[in-house]
């Protein structure tokens, strides 16, 4: 078993207490001033593998790379995000991989953004697109915290009136109100091969994004919705939670072949 790899200076990383107690920073040299927090220095983290722990305000805390996860939920948010359940079938569905170029719009909160720049590695570029500069800016701070901006073009744009002005791309994901309105500008900006996934919230919407993508020459035309129910795991009393994560958005996507 390999040893991990030593943090490095501007790495993001988990200050975790416990469950639902953790803090999300980047390692820097020096006092980091954490609003309503207090002042602590990692400096001497610098150069260590994770795993090691830290007695800050009383209380003892673990040094960690943050996850996938992790990074998800440290997000500040100021629009409604598309939930883990629904982005990483989106990832499936949009053929989403490491090297890949992907262009998505919105940008929102960044979430989606910071799935996208993860699962393409560093070998691979995102480029975001929002009509709105503010939903811009707490991407971009998202994305930058999470130690993912190295990997992400923003660039405020309506993409449905100017296209998204980027060639030869991979996957294409749509998280807008009227995304038919792009499927053209995708379809001319994707290789062969190349997907395109809608993410949207009514019925109405999915029917005329589906239309769209039929009536554009999209095919391997799909759509769906996920539902996720936890579970209660106890000795002898195991049984569905009673709330469920349900109707959060519906997916399609399809594929241009020629």
């Amino acid at each position: 078993m390999t040893d991990p790899e030593p943090l490095a200076e501007g790495d993001p990383v988990l200050l975790r207490r416990r469950e639902q107690d953790a803090i999300l920073l980047r390692l820097r040299r020096g006092p980091t001033t954490l609003e309503g927090r207090g002042i602590l220095d990692l400096t001497d983290q610098i150069g260590r593998p994770p795993g090691g722990t830290l007695a800050w305000a009383g209380a003892t805390y673990t040094i960690l790379r943050p996850s996938l996860s992790d990074l998800l939920g440290q997000l500040r948010r100021r629009a409604q995000i598309v939930t883990p359940k629904d982005s990483q079938y989106l990832l499936y569905l949009a053929g989403v991989g490491p090297g890949g170029r992907v262009a998505e719009a919105g940008s929102g909160s960044g979430a989606l953004t910071i799935v996208l720049a993860h699962a393409v590695g560093a070998t691979g570029r995102v480029y975001s697109f929002d009509r709105r500069a503010d939903f811009l800016e707490v991407a971009r701070r998202n994305v930058t915290a999470a130690g993912l901006d190295g990997r992400v073009n923003f660039e405020e744009r309506d993409v449905a009136r100017s296209g998204l002005g980027v060639t030869d791309l991979d996957s294409v994901l749509l998280d807008l109100p009227e995304p038919w309105a792009v499927l053209a500008h995708a379809k001319g900006a994707l290789r062969v091969g190349g997907y395109v996934a809608v993410y949207v919230p009514t019925y109405n919407q999915l029917e005329e994004s589906v239309r769209r993508l039929r009536t554009e020459g999209f095919e391997d035309v799909r759509a769906l919705e996920l539902l996720e129910r936890a579970l209660h795991v106890g000795e002898g009393g195991t049984r569905p939670e009673f709330e469920m994560l349900g109707h959060t958005g519906f997916l399609a996507s399809g594929r241009r072949v020629s």
